[in-house]
Parts: structure tokens; sequence; C-alpha cells
């Protein structure tokens, strides 16, 4: 075997995020978005010792519980990867996945409460974020995802299944409108160009939908007509909101630096449990509503008697502390991005929580001058896990209880081990999918202080 040949492995084994497992020439061989029973080719590189990894390029030899997929982008957008794979069969896989990564690193889950989801597999995203650019150097203009393996290809995703028929309706406009302009995309290499991203976001139980038009300074376009065709198009859904950001960060991410309001207001609400939410445009919410009712019920279920005062971090526009604030005589959440605090707090007002407040601030620097006495800390990090720092003000708390909300448990598991080592021990623990399709799960873990019993 050598770097950049072609190799074909049969997959007989998995590990976390959906990596397939298999042998060739002596050597265990890992490949990110290959399953069990597949035959997959691949370009090997990483080759050490008796082990090396490959890039996916295709399946040679389908498994027995392949299925057609769906989606007409399906193998080509880089966005799902599991689609010919039914859903309970996913679901086994990621299951198995993360209570592998558990063993592996001699991590007890405690009661394992088992796995849990939204049935909804397609149309379940209420957000969405595209990309301007085209799949093939200076080829026709493109709205939608990278290429599967090609960072710097876009194919056009006017057909996904993940999202509303809604979406579908807008970028289908959208690209077609622009198209017709000929505006050029930004290349970042070049830090050229003007069309860079399209943001969707809809209220599924309020039935709000905003759109936001990314784009730089560099052309002075009347964005006007772009907004009237948008307010044309029959929609199921209310169109609130027309943004459009400008940025000329030289970051891949959005960075927005001047937002304009082209229809409507700033921000859609949306329902779950029972409160109402403000979502801001660049606010973290659920990209799966329904699932994350799913998830908020575990948390809740979690947590078991009230408590007099409950650490939120990391809590984006406050959905979490809010949801569980009849837990608590207080709860203080600390989010890093300013909008989303201003909405939380909002929300906490049309909620009518009064005991419920939110601090705009980085984890790691605000945790230090916090005042009180949790009983209950709930963690719910970004995929790069809780900052060090952050934890070990954590630990300083001294809470009786931490809840864990973990987007990735690979870092998860690293915050665990140190939790751990600092006298907390895994009671309960539960996984929740918010993204079928995909290798992505949540998982919801119950900590308790170790001596709690001797103290009482």
């Amino acid at each position: 075997m050598k770097r950049n040949e072609v190799i074909e492995v049969k997959i007989e084994d998995h590990s976390f995020p959906a990596t397939g497992i298999g042998m060739l020439d002596g050597k265990k061989v890992k490949i990110k978005g290959a399953f069990v029973g597949e035959t997959v080719s691949a370009r090997a590189h990483q080759i050490r010792g008796d082990r090396a990894k490959g890039r996916f390029i295709g399946v040679v030899e389908s498994a027995p519980y392949a299925i057609s997929a769906p989606c007409i982008h399906y193998g080509k957008c880089g966005g799902c990867i599991s689609q010919h794979v039914p859903m309970d069969i996913q679901r086994k896989f990621k299951e198995e996945e993360v209570r592998k990564l558990f063993m592996q690193n001699d991590l007890s889950m405690g009661e394992y409460l088992g796995f849990t989801g939204d049935d909804d597999q397609y149309e379940y995203r209420n957000k969405m974020e595209f990309t301007f650019g085209d799949e093939v150097k200076d080829g026709e203009l493109n709205l939608g995802m990278h290429l599967r393996g090609m960072k710097n290809s876009v194919i056009n995703t006017n057909q996904c299944l993940l999202v509303h028929d809604d979406f579908r309706k807008i970028h289908e406009y959208t690209i077609n409108y622009f198209r017709e302009k000929n505006l050029p995309y930004y290349r970042v290499m070049r830090q050229t160009g003007y069309l860079r991203n399209f943001i969707l976001r809809r209220g599924i139980n309020t039935k709000e939908i905003m759109v936001n038009l990314v784009t730089t300074t560099q052309i002075d376009f009347n964005l006007d007509e772009f907004r009237d065709g948008l307010l044309a198009l029959e929609l199921d859904y209310g169109l609130m909101s027309i943004l459009h950001t400008e940025s000329d960060s030289l970051s891949d991410a959005v960075v927005p630096e001047k937002l304009n309001i082209l229809f409507g207001r700033d921000y859609i609400y949306e329902k779950i449990h029972g409160l109402t939410f403000k979502i801001s445009p660049f606010s973290f919410f659920q990209t799966n509503t329904k699932g994350a009712e799913v998830l908020y019920h575990e948390v809740k279920n979690l947590i078991g008697e009230k408590k007099n005062e409950i650490f939120d971090l990391y809590c984006g526009t406050g959905t979490i502390g809010q949801i569980v604030s009849d837990k608590a005589d207080k709860v203080t959440g600390v989010e890093i991005i300013e909008e989303a605090v201003v909405a939380a707090n909002e929300n906490a007002a049309i909620n009518e929580l009064s005991h419920v407040h939110f601090i705009a601030g980085d984890v790691k620097d605000v945790i230090a001058k916090l005042q009180g006495s949790p009983e209950l800390i709930i963690l719910d990090p970004p995929r790069s896990g809780v900052h060090p720092k952050a934890l070990e003000y954590v630990k300083d708390f001294s809470a009786k209880e931490i809840l864990y909300v973990s987007c990735n448990p690979k870092t998860l598991v690293i915050d665990l081990r140190y939790l751990i080592e600092q006298g907390y021990t895994v009671i309960k623990s539960k996984i929740v999918d918010l993204f079928p399709n995909t290798p992505h799960v949540e998982c919801v873990i119950l900590m308790q202080r170790s001596g709690l019993k001797d103290e009482k």
C-alpha cells in the first residue's frame, strides 16, 4: 500500500464518526463515510506501521441492507452520507459507535437510558447555510453544499430533501436570479467577488421564515428587485424577515459586519415546550426543532428534583435554561454571541421568567466572575468542547450535579475524564439523534459529585 494509491477495502467494523474499518495488506484501514458490509474504494494516506487511513471514493459493493437514496444530489453532495442506510440501521451504528468510544476511553455511561430521536428522516432542518460557488473552475454559478471531499467545489442543491419545500422554492428563485444578473461569487483565495452565502431559517411551530443573503461590499448592487421577487413566491410559511449581511472578512465562516433589513424584522419566532423563542440571524438554535423537543425532554427528565440555582453555560438563545426554569429558583445563562444573549433575555421576558437571566461573554472569562452556588451546571458547548480554563472554574463551583449536553462525543469523553478526575461520577446517559443521514448525534450525561451520600 502506497500513499495516494486507490485501494479497495471490505468494511467489517466501525467507529465514531461513521468511520468504516477494514483490513488490507495486514493494516487496519479507517475510511470515514464507509459502512459495515460495504466494499469501498478509497485513496490511501497516513500509512503508519499496522494502520492507515483512506479517503472515501465510492462504494464498489453495497451492503445487504442498502436501499436507494431518494435525494437526486446524494453521492455528490457532502451534506448527507447515509441516506442509503435504513434509518433503524443508521441509529444502531451511531449507538454502537458512541458506546465503543466510552469503552475505549475506559469510561462508564452510568445507567444507560438508550437511544432516541424524532422519527422524521427528511425535511427536518430549520436552518440551512448554502454557499455560492461553482462545481468546476469557471463553471456556472451554483448555490448549495460543497461536493463530497472537495471543499473548493459547490454543487447546486436546489432539491435538497433535508429542508422544507419552501426552502427549495426560495433556493431555486435565488440561484436563477443571480445567474441572470451574472454576479461573481466570492473567491476566498483571490479575495474577490460579491456573493458569499445564503442562510435560511424557519420556525417550524410558528410557520415563519428568515432569508439572509451574505455578500461582500465589492459591488454596489440594488437588492430591491431580488427582495420583491422573494415576496412574490407562493409559500406555505410566512416570509417574515429578508436580510442582507455585508461581510468582507477573510474567514470562511460568516462574520457579520453590517446587517441590512430588506423586509420585515431581523428575527423570527419559534415555540418549543410551550415557550416562545426569538431567533436572531446568527444566534445558535438547534437545527432540528422536533429533535430538539425530544432532546430537551430528556434533559428535563434527568434534572429530577427542583434546584436552588442552575448555571446554563453556552446557552445560545437560552432555550435549555428557559425550558428547565421550572426546575430551579434561579437560572443564569452565559453565551459568547451578544445578539443571542439580547434575544435570550427578551425571550425570558416574553415567557415571564423573571428568575432567568443571561450574560454575554466567553464562558472561560465570564464564569470566573459569576456569583452563586449552583446545585446544577448545564454544559452545552460547541463541537470543540468546554474550554480547559472554563472546566477549571466549573470544577471550583463544586456543584452537586453537572448535566453535559454534547454534539461531539469525541470532545465529550475528554471533558468527562477531567471531571471524573475532579471527583465527579457519571450517573446516567442518553443518546439523541438530531441529525438523520449524517454521522452526528447528541449525548446527554448526568454527573454527580462523588461522596454526596456521605455528606447527607
